[in-house]
């Protein structure tokens, strides 16, 4: 079992950036891939980042790509996703996700996603 606590989301004009956290409970911790989801308004929760369990992968949807960072940190079991340029399209609910599947897997979409977070609201003004 792992608990995801995510932090760091907020206000934030057009053009500036935000650091999300997302700190585990849990002895897997480092087992796992972990992931960054975002639910827009009106919208389904889609894929935005995902990490290996060891930090050698990364991946990210289209529209983040370049502007959005995500890490690990296994020692503190925590995650983070660094945001720069931030647009009003990023305005959405952010969730962070641990994958449960097979060592090593590393999943895009949140079906694959076993422990989630209560999400962390970020908001971009234009």
């Amino acid at each position: 079992q792992v608990q995801l606590a995510e932090s760091g989301g907020g206000l934030v004009q057009a053009g500036g950036s935000l650091r999300l956290s997302c700190a585990a409970s849990g002895r897997t911790f480092s087992r796992h891939a972990m992931g960054w989801f975002r639910q827009r308004p009106g919208k389904e929760r889609e894929f935005v980042a995902t990490v290996s369990w060891n930090g050698d992968r990364t991946y990210y949807a289209d529209s983040v790509k370049g502007r959005f960072t995500i890490s690990r940190d296994n020692a503190k079991k925590t995650v983070y996703l660094e945001m720069i340029s931030l647009k009003p399209d990023d305005t959405a609910v952010y969730y962070c996700a641990a994958d449960d599947g097979p060592f090593g897997q590393v999943g895009l979409r949140p079906i694959e996603y076993d422990y989630w977070g209560q999400g962390t609201q970020v908001t971009v003004s234009s």
